[in-house]
């Protein structure tokens, strides 16, 4: 349907920007009650700032064709995070262009003084952070006395990131007579009884269908070793080779080893994270929007807000911690009524927890093993057929040069030549394994059923141990329970313990845990390894005995003499003594004992007769 009548000078914007329908958001804002406030939930990406920006155009404009000169802001809108408030200014720019509006922008980061200057030139729109505009009225910077409008975007993350305290400065600021746009992806508790104390007699929107997810997100999750998620990622951006990827890690440790990797292997990437300033944030969304990037690696808190062109592809290197944030991140794609792939990446120990996950999101995913290596080339193959390029009108230039290379050399030598230029510009996949095996919920034990007992060995071949002496046995709490295989636990252990795979003997897995043997001559450097990988929160390895042995003593495990007096220690003498009278004379039921006169009453457990 076409957009319902609104302001003239924003219709014509709408028009010049190519919007020919609303989306179920701004539809809805628009046929809502007018002079109401507006409480919302929507999806990210669902086109709420236009939808708010239409809204507030009754109140801010009336009748009036255009702003009046800029005094004191009427309308200010508050958003979670710089990039997101930096975003939502842009489009109410263009959405308020005709009408004559100056917008100012006050974030974190950016230069104070600037900001000042700018607030006090006039201003009809301010979109800023909670915390920014609070230093702002602190200041008396900003004077919010004749605001009509107040609109808080994303109201659950700035909850979430302790920003109620000024929200509630800032909202006890302006007039009474306000209208207030809350929107939110959630209406929990803490959302409502805001809602309830600074809106009056507000109209409920609710554009979520809890039953179901983004319909134009096609979620998918990909089983890996845990020691492949690095070559996962690799493999999945060239497997797609999307125009532009956002690929989520859990610390920025993580986003800045990812970011070294990607970039050592050819990859156009750039990185998010809250230890970078305003510039290299600025400076890395800017060469994703020009193309100059292909994907970015950011933490959940540095891509709140993010609307990234073309991002048609997201990737979960670590696992989310809920279902908000999975939806959350997922939803920086498929915007706009453009389709989007989110991808989680799920070690095979780490597989229920990503069930429940899916599950608690009701999403059907689709589970697969990671893009190999000849699946790539092929669709490389595809891609370098249909390429544009080749379809092109060449011009007279290229045509003379074509002929002077086909005058020395065949057709085929130029056509490799061209497969090998196309191929040196892509970074090569890389090599993994696929456990076919994997199990499904159809496989697990049903409720009441008595799982197996026992060991289930999985016995690697005995190795010939050097002058370093016997094997050592050593355990990983990983097991049958989790899908632990020697084909990608060898590899794991040789990464965490700085040893080859010659120094790795049996491997016997059992239900929760495997045991494998380290040959003496490596076992010290191998101690000291895994060690340094415990510190650093991997896996954690420990000595271990034998399968069917005692536990090891504390030298097999490294660890000095136990101190005097704790659990272990040697006994002394009892006080007192050894026993005077000899050994206890045996027990005579109702006989008169030695050492002393007889028992009156029943022996000792016996009871009276009634």
């Amino acid at each position: 349907m076409p957009f319902p009548p609104t302001h003239p000078a924003l219709a014509k914007a709408l028009g010049a920007q190519g919007y020919l329908e609303p989306t179920p958001v701004q539809e809805a804002v628009l046929a809502a009650e007018p002079n109401r406030d507006l409480l919302v939930s929507a999806q990210t990406g669902s086109g709420k700032t236009v939808a708010f920006g239409l809204a507030a155009a009754t109140p801010l404009l009336g009748d009036a064709e255009r702003f009046e000169r800029a005094q004191a802001p009427l309308f200010l809108a508050i958003a979670p995070t710089r990039e997101l408030a930096m975003q939502v200014s842009r489009e109410l720019t263009w959405l308020y262009a005709a009408a004559g509006a100056r917008v100012v922008t006050c974030v974190g980061g950016m230069d104070a003084r600037q900001e000042q200057r700018a607030l006090a030139a006039g201003a009809h729109i301010v979109v800023g952070t909670p915390g920014r505009l609070r230093d702002h009225i602190e200041r008396n910077n900003l004077d919010l006395t004749a605001l009509k409008v107040v609109v808080l975007d994303e109201a659950d993350e700035m909850l979430d990131m302790g920003f109620r305290e000024d929200l509630e400065e800032i909202l006890d600021s302006t007039p009474a007579g306000r209208r207030t746009f809350l929107f939110s992806a959630t209406i929990a508790k803490d959302i409502a009884a805001l809602a309830k104390r600074y809106q009056k007699d507000a109209v409920r929107i609710d554009t979520i269908r809890r039953d179901e997810a983004h319909g134009d997100i096609e979620y998918r999750a990909v089983r890996v070793a845990p020691n492949e998620i690095e070559n996962a990622v690799v493999n999945l951006l060239r497997y797609f080779e999307s125009p532009g990827s956002l690929i989520f890690c859990a610390t920025r440790e993580r986003v800045r080893h990812l970011y070294g990797s990607l970039r050592e292997r050819g990859f156009a990437v750039v990185q998010l994270s809250g230890e970078l300033s305003q510039k290299e944030r600025s400076d890395a969304l800017q060469s994703l929007r020009d193309g100059h990037a292909r994907a970015c690696i950011a933490t959940d808190v540095a891509a709140r807000g993010l609307d990234l062109p073309e991002l048609g592809l997201v990737i979960h290197a670590d696992l989310p911690t809920n279902t908000a944030g999975l939806l959350h991140r997922s939803g920086r794609t498929g915007r706009a009524g453009r389709k989007g792939v989110s991808v989680v990446i799920v070690p095979y120990t780490k597989r229920r927890p990503a069930e429940r996950l899916f599950a608690t999101a009701n999403l059907d995913v689709e589970w697969s093993g990671p893009p190999l290596a000849e699946e790539i080339r092929a669709k490389d193959q595809v891609r370098m057929l249909e390429d544009p390029l080749l379809n092109e009108e060449p011009s007279p230039e290229e045509l003379e040069l074509a002929e002077r290379l086909l005058a020395d050399r065949s057709p085929q030598t130029v056509a490799a030549a061209l497969i090998r230029l196309h191929r040196s510009r892509l970074p090569a996949p890389e090599d993994m394994f696929d456990d076919v095996r994997d199990r499904t919920p159809d496989t697990r034990p049903q409720r009441g059923e008595r799982p197996e007992r026992g060991p289930r060995l999985e016995t690697g071949p005995r190795i010939e141990h050097g002058a370093g002496g016997d094997a050592h046995w050593f355990r990983l709490p990983v097991g049958r329970s989790k899908n632990a295989d020697p084909k990608w636990l060898v590899p794991l252990i040789c990464r965490l313990g700085h040893v080859t795979k010659k120094d790795i003997g049996v491997i016997r897995i059992f239900d929760h845990e495997t045991k494998f043997e380290i040959s003496g001559e490596a076992q010290p450097r191998f101690l000291e390894a895994i060690k340094s990988a415990s510190d650093a929160g991997e896996i954690r390895i420990n000595p271990a005995s034998a399968p069917g042995a005692a536990p090891p003593s504390r030298a097999d495990r490294g660890l000095g003499p136990r101190p005097p007096g704790g659990p272990g220690a040697p006994r002394g003498p009892r006080p007192g003594g050894p026993r005077a009278d000899g050994p206890r004379p045996p027990y005579k039921p109702g006989g008169p004992r030695s050492d002393g006169p007889p028992r009156k009453g029943p022996p000792k457990g016996k009871r009276k007769p009634n």
